[in-house]
């Protein structure tokens, strides 16, 4: 779990993206697994757009692993109205930007590869510092009281 301090800061990243870029309809900050960080997509339902992106990366990785071009890094999916950009965020999130059709190519890339790389350092480190799960020792086996009965059990809550 990321803390509010740390989503707050991906958002005010995500909200300084589209002021960089004035063509960008909406920006999403997203984990791997398809579940929302954070976004500043008007118009455009964010759970909906981080499963596609997730089911996208998924394509994307397989793709670059088969053709032996390494990590997964960005993907451009240019439609009849305008371009969705996805970018590696750090080991454990993407960056997926909305834009209209008339934007810079170039000035997209350049942008959306800064802000990746910012919010996947902001969430690389939030992670890093996360306490590990406790694990609780392998307990020996016992023997095991007798189980009580329905009757019982109703008895020892109704009383």
């Amino acid at each position: 779990m990321v803390a509010e301090e740390d989503l707050r800061t991906v958002l005010d990243e995500l909200v300084r993206l589209r002021t960089r870029v004035p063509q960008l309809t909406g920006a999403l900050a997203a984990g791997v697994d398809g579940l929302v960080v954070a976004h500043d997509t008007p118009g455009v339902d964010p759970e909906g757009l981080s499963a596609l992106t997730a089911a996208a990366l998924g394509v994307a990785v397989r793709v670059t692993d088969a053709t032996g071009h390494g990590g997964f890094r960005e993907l451009l999916v240019r439609g009849e109205r305008g371009y969705i950009a996805t970018y590696a965020a750090g080991r454990t999130a993407v960056l997926t930007l909305l834009a209209e059709d008339r934007v810079n190519v170039g000035r997209l890339h350049l942008e959306g590869r800064r802000a990746g790389a910012r919010i996947g350092e902001l969430l690389d480190a939030a992670e890093a510092a996360r306490p590990l799960p406790r694990t609780t020792p392998a307990r020996t086996r016992t023997s095991r009281a007798p189980r009580t009965t329905a009757a019982e059990a109703r008895t020892a809550t109704d009383s």
